[in-house]
């Protein structure tokens, strides 16, 4: 991402809807946003959740969370509550992120969790409809951080940077973690199995809590 936003600061980083994002600009938001969770309190090792679609705030997330050292735990959309409280609890999430799309699905799952955590909402222009639960929208989020902050990045490349979970079709879903070396060598897999050359485009239809 830092080489990105050094290298193709003006590039096209994000399309969605009406949004268009430079590296640069993307870059800033992500280490504002790995700020404002720091501030938050979130520690390294911890768990921050989101249940979104594929929005830029979730492709953020995959830079921001990994960055102050947390672990990102994206949840599968599709699931009922019950499995979502099921995955916070077990997760040990210190944050929640939704969408609007999700809120009544978080909602549900919030009261059967058992505990009390922070809620941020996702207000997608492109999505009509839902309603805003978290005690903040995510740019207020973003605006409490400092896109100045430096971070040191991973104490070693075995650290975790995601938890995924299956979706329990014959019990409690079951937590994967992955690390950065993991990711990291994912990354440099793909580009060299699809031959991917100078400024590619990527349109992105898997949902992003496969990855």
């Amino acid at each position: 991402l830092d080489r990105a936003a050094l290298v193709w600061p003006d590039r096209t980083a994000v399309v969605h809807g009406a949004v268009r994002r430079s590296w640069g600009e993307t870059a800033l938001r992500c280490r504002r946003l790995a700020s404002a969770l720091r501030r938050r309190g979130v520690g390294r090792g911890q768990t921050v959740a989101f249940l979104a679609a594929n929005t830029p705030e979730l492709f953020e997330a995959h830079f921001g969370v990994p960055m102050m050292g947390g672990v990102l735990n994206a949840i599968n959309t599709r699931l009922d509550p019950e499995t979502i409280a099921f995955i916070l609890g077990h997760g040990e999430a210190q944050l929640l992120v939704v969408d609007r799309e999700f809120s009544a699905t978080a909602r549900r799952a919030l009261a059967l969790l058992g505990r009390s955590i922070p809620v941020i909402d996702i207000d997608d222009p492109t999505y009509e409809g839902g309603a805003r639960i978290g005690e903040a929208d995510y740019e207020a989020f973003l605006a409490s951080g400092d896109p100045e902050e430096v971070f040191p990045g991973p104490a070693d490349e075995w650290d975790p940077i995601a938890l995924n979970y299956t979706s329990g079709t014959t019990g409690n879903p079951k937590g994967v973690v992955y690390h950065h070396r993991g990711a990291y060598l994912n990354a440099v897999s793909n580009a060299l199995s699809w031959e991917m050359g100078g400024a590619p485009v990527y349109l992105w239809t898997l949902p992003m809590f496969h990855c």
